[in-house]
């Protein structure tokens, strides 16, 4: 997790995370040792950007669209539009990517979990 120190010098570290603005393009938020098993983090995209094709292997992805308009694609389902307020799951060994189309920047957490 994304380490927020507290004024008091034995507290435990948060487990309320602020994330940044858009001028942020990548967030870490969570992964171990802060966390078992999953990892995730804020992306922000812009002027039609992309994240890069790439898989989670193993492991099973959920992205949380925030705000803004794009395209994900992967393997075996195409390429589809996707807004804010929506949730998109990316099966493990699947080859994806997240494309920035629309006018406003593109925000969205992944959550990445190792599948059983």
């Amino acid at each position: 997790m994304h380490k927020h120190e507290s004024d008091a010098p034995d507290a435990l570290p948060s487990i309320v995370v602020t994330l940044p603005g858009p001028e942020v393009p990548y967030f870490p938020i969570l992964s171990p040792p802060g966390s078992v098993t999953m990892r995730s983090g804020l992306v922000t995209l812009q002027g039609g950007g992309d994240v890069g094709k790439h898989s989670t292997n193993d492991h099973e992805e959920i992205l949380v669209i925030l705000e803004g308009a794009g395209d994900v694609e992967a393997d075996g389902y195409g390429r589809r539009p996707v807004k804010g307020g929506q949730v998109v799951f990316i099966p493990p060994r699947t080859v994806h990517n997240v494309y920035h189309t629309g006018p406003a920047p593109l925000r969205y957490i992944y959550i990445v979990a190792r599948a059983l």
